[in-house]
């Protein structure tokens, strides 16, 4: 084969897959059905989240419950993170705007105050968390004016003098997720179920400050957000016409993240807390834990 052969084979292969970058792309009409699909389209398609098996207590022989943190300043978690401005589409979005987004319209329901999943957040209390409002001196003024008739709500301060802050997709630093490995004796093999994710932010009181504080905004339950996460796609650098789903690429590990606890007897307590100010030896204990849970599998075959 020549080499303008085999030029022209790559030419005309990265082209197409350019072309399936966007959902709908090549039965659109128009350009606004770019990425919207007819009813009948979605019956042809049958798009949705693969489900998980049912494991009985019995088939489970050896587990363990572990916390890990997703740093989004590292390359493979990228795509986590980006696009960060921008209308790329309606199925390109970075996966903070995907969970606020569900929670706010009401598609991911399952959101609680911390992984262990016992006490739900509202709505409002995640608003609080993600907005706030701060008035200038020259409002404080206005409002001194004539303060019965503001508080009445007669008057309104003028939207010049309100400063609102927003946590947006930009200042995420990381996540934070929950999840269970366990030996299948079924199937002889090691497995991992994701329970829980939780976007690491800056405290909105915190922005603009040098030192930031940085809170986990709501925990979502990872089984019940699937339909949602699998609606929108993360980037694939190798093949645009294979982008995977969100739910894809939780589900299947496609990123790095660090071990920062496992469930122990001294209230599933944090690495940090009993190694502390050693970074070095919090990586190591961490390094520790994973092997301790490959070792699960591989004990098995040893004889």
């Amino acid at each position: 084969m020549s080499r303008k052969i085999l030029s022209l084979i790559v030419f005309f292969s990265l082209v197409s897959s350019a072309a399936f970058a966007q959902s709908n792309l090549l039965n659109a009409k128009t350009a606004d059905q770019i990425g919207k699909k007819t009813a009948a389209q979605d019956s042809l398609d049958n798009d949705k989240p693969l489900p998980y098996g049912y494991v009985g207590d019995r088939d489970v022989l050896l587990a363990r419950k572990v916390w890990e943190r997703i740093d989004l300043n590292q390359r493979v978690n990228f795509p986590m993170y980006f696009p960060i401005k921008g209308n790329l589409g309606s199925d390109r979005k970075p996966l903070y705007d995907v969970l606020v987004e569900g929670v706010r319209s009401g598609t991911i329901t399952e959101v609680y105050d911390d992984s262990y999943f016992v006490t739900r957040k509202t709505l409002k209390d995640i608003e609080e968390s993600l907005t706030f409002t701060d008035t200038t001196d020259a409002g404080i003024e206005q409002y001194n004016t004539d303060i019965k008739a503001y508080k009445s709500g007669k008057k309104t301060i003028s939207p010049e003098y309100i400063n609102r802050t927003d946590i947006k997709a930009i200042d995420v630093e990381g996540y934070e997720i929950v999840g269970y490995w366990y030996f299948d004796k079924r199937q002889g093999e090691l497995k991992y179920r994701m329970l829980g994710i939780a976007p690491i932010v800056p405290d909105v009181f915190t922005m603009g400050k040098e030192e930031k504080e940085y809170i986990r905004i709501f925990w979502v339950f990872f089984p019940a957000a699937r339909d949602v996460l699998h609606k929108y796609k993360a980037f694939n650098e190798e093949n645009s016409a294979s982008a995977i789903t969100f739910d894809h690429l939780l589900n299947s590990r496609r990123f790095n993240g660090v071990i920062i606890a496992e469930e122990n007897v001294y209230g599933d307590r944090l690495i940090e807390n009993y190694l502390k100010e050693n970074s070095q030896m919090q990586l190591l204990e961490a390094e520790r834990i994973k092997e301790k849970i490959r070792n699960f599998e591989q004990d098995m075959w040893n004889y």
